[in-house]
């Protein structure tokens, strides 16, 4: 069933000493929250994380594109590209989000998911390792999941890590990364594929794996 009642609405959370901008949209009788965390010197609207969220709520979840930096941190970045790789400092702000997404009353009885793009994914899979009670399950699409280090062996929830087949060394750390996991984990390879997924027909595929995933592990 397709989803179509969908609420949709900017917010601005507070995390720490900042305090972060997100667009929230909310489908019908959810039952799951995604929350997005984009790549290197991207944000909340990036289009492809947007199509994917598309999806997601059609299928009943819920899901939070938020930006991880402010816009004075993003101008300084744009300057210095710095705070784009500071792993640790998105980290903390993905858990943070994921407190709030505890609290809220439009998420805060649904379980969480976490959807990581690029150095995103790294972001989410450390702050799946701070929050294993409250983190249910991740996706990482094009990702750099061997960012996230030492906190991959204490990443238990279930993680798929999805690869343009044309992304040769990116393949290659994802294979790694697999290997580092200390729960479930499964890789998909979409065939003819880039890294950004622009060929016809790989986001699509993106969006279908993603949303199978979140599906059963939500």
């Amino acid at each position: 069933m397709t989803i179509t009642n969908i609420a949709e609405e900017s917010v601005r959370i507070p995390v720490g000493d900042v305090v972060l901008n997100a667009d929230v949209a909310t489908p019908g009788e959810p039952h799951g929250v995604v929350l997005f965390a984009h790549g290197s010197g991207s944000g909340r609207h990036s289009p492809r994380n947007r199509y994917v969220a598309a999806q997601l709520q059609a299928a009943g979840l819920v899901t939070v594109l938020a930006d991880l930096l402010t816009e004075e941190e993003e101008e300084h970045d744009v300057v210095t590209a710095e705070l784009r790789f500071d792993i640790g400092l998105l980290a903390g702000r993905v858990a943070a989000l994921t407190d709030w997404a505890g609290t809220d009353p439009r998420t805060g009885n649904l379980a969480v998911g976490l959807f990581g793009a690029s150095t995103g994914a790294a972001a989410v899979l450390v702050a799946a390792a701070r929050r294993p009670a409250a983190v249910r399950s991740v996706v990482s699409r094009g990702g750099r999941p061997d960012l996230a280090g030492d906190a991959l062996g204490e990443v238990r929830q279930p993680t798929l890590l999805i690869v343009g087949g044309d992304d040769s060394v990116v393949i290659d750390l994802n294979r790694w990364a697999m290997r580092q996991l200390a729960g479930e984990v499964r890789l998909e390879i979409v065939p003819g594929a880039s890294h950004l997924f622009a060929e016809p027909g790989a986001l699509e595929q993106v969006a279908r794996l993603a949303t199978d995933w979140f599906g059963t592990h939500l």
